[in-house]
């Protein structure tokens, strides 16, 4: 097969891809100079790049880019810079963005039994969702497992019950999202959650499914022995960085691969972007991988920057990112600004039953404001609690504790 060559290729179909091949557009790449190669049909995943621009920029930006989807690049040698597709094609670049994202941990990697059952579902890509929405029409009504208590479980659940979805709750762990809330946030939501009908079980894991003869799983088997009956399963127990495709020819560190503050690997002219990156985290002095859609967007936008300012001879600021975490559910929506760490002090009304719901919690390490945490809170006390995070103000837990959102308010 004929060789294509370019002078930027984009590896990936997310939106870390989406949102490089918009600065791409930005900066003036000329038509003919961009692919983007993903194995999806379609450009972009469900969590939802496209979604945020309108069809006129769409499509002005990815005119003059070379779309090659349904492709996917099993090959990578970095050296004489050329990748090669599972159809035998070979693409040769100039700069290489390595956008491969995540994909999702399935319970057949831990020897679940019948965990390929048919309506067990894990939500990545557009087709997932598709699938899920056509399980609920076709089970009305019906039971569903929700296996995690993390991100999925806690949105999933809420969409569920939405739809009128029986709905369990399964995860391991003390509480839910442990790897951002504390047991007093927790509280919180495993009230409210419960308050609407998800039916939460802490403290034990799915280790096998019962099917119908049609293949539809039918039962959830339980480590403590409970068994649950479910139509319908969605699993969400985490994500791996899809990097084997670069295992020893780049550096790598925390699942991750390491990159400097543009997003630039060990190797020349390589670069590697949202949930592949291990990058340094400057306002804490460490390097970190983070997985979330803000960074996905705004690491893309960092490594292009660079790649052009090292072209002209320019140079771009370093990577100074503040981690940031958001959802929205039922009628709740909270937004998450900084580092976990040190001690905690959690301030408002975080009461389940309550109409208002309004609470919030800061994190103090060495006497000083390094977290901050806000449940319904309005636009400016979110940029507060931003800013408070990003500034790190002194401050003591009974001050918190006493003026809560307000102290951030006067920052």
């Amino acid at each position: 097969m004929a060789e294509k060559s370019f002078k930027y290729v984009i590896v990936g179909g997310g939106v870390s891809a989406g949102y490089a091949a918009r600065e791409f557009a930005k900066q003036g790449v000329n038509p003919g100079e961009l692919a983007i190669i993903s194995k999806e049909a379609e450009l972009l995943d469900s969590q939802g790049f496209m979604c945020v621009l309108e069809v006129e920029e769409r499509d002005s930006f990815l005119s003059g880019i070379s779309l090659i989807l349904s492709t996917e690049i099993v090959k990578a040698d970095l050296a004489s810079k050329t990748l090669v597709s599972a159809a035998g094609e070979s693409f040769k670049y100039q700069t290489l963005v390595i956008a491969t994202g995540s994909t999702v941990l399935k319970l057949s990697d831990f020897g679940v039994q019948g965990a390929d059952s048919k309506n067990i579902f894990y939500l990545r890509e557009i087709d997932d969702a598709d699938q899920l929405v056509e399980a609920l029409k076709a089970k009305k009504h019906g039971k569903a497992v929700i296996v995690g208590g993390g991100y999925i479980g806690l949105e999933l659940s809420a969409v569920l019950r939405l739809n009128n979805i029986e709905v369990n709750m399964v995860y391991p762990e003390p509480w839910c999202m442990p790897r951002l809330f504390t047991e007093g946030i927790a509280a919180f939501y495993e009230g409210y959650y419960q308050n609407k009908g998800v039916n939460i079980i802490k403290g034990t894991v799915a280790v096998g499914f019962d099917t119908h003869p049609n293949g539809e799983v039918k039962e959830v088997k339980l480590k403590d022995g409970r068994v649950l009956e479910a139509d319908i399963v969605v699993v969400g127990v985490g994500a791996k960085p899809l990097t084997t495709l670069f295992k020893g020819q780049v550096e790598e560190e925390k699942g991750g691969i390491k990159t400097d503050a543009f997003f630039k690997t060990s190797v020349p002219d390589v670069y590697a972007v949202g949930d592949v990156a291990t990058f340094p985290l400057k306002m804490y002095n460490e390097i970190r991988r983070v997985e979330h859609v803000d960074h996905s967007r705004k690491s893309a936008e960092q490594a292009v920057k660079a790649i052009f300012a090292s072209e002209q001879g320019k140079s771009v600021d370093e990577y100074d990112y503040l981690p940031y975490f958001y959802s929205r559910a039922f009628d709740l929506s909270w937004q998450f600004y900084g580092d976990n760490v040190g001690e905690t002090v959690l301030f408002g009304d975080a009461d389940p039953n309550s109409a208002t719901h309004k609470f919030g919690q800061y994190w103090i390490k060495d006497g000083k404001i390094v977290g901050a945490f806000l449940e319904s809170g309005s636009p400016e006390e979110n940029k507060a609690i931003a800013k408070v995070a990003k500034v790190q103000p002194p401050a003591t837990l009974d001050q918190l504790a006493q003026e809560g959102i307000s102290f951030a308010s006067k920052i």
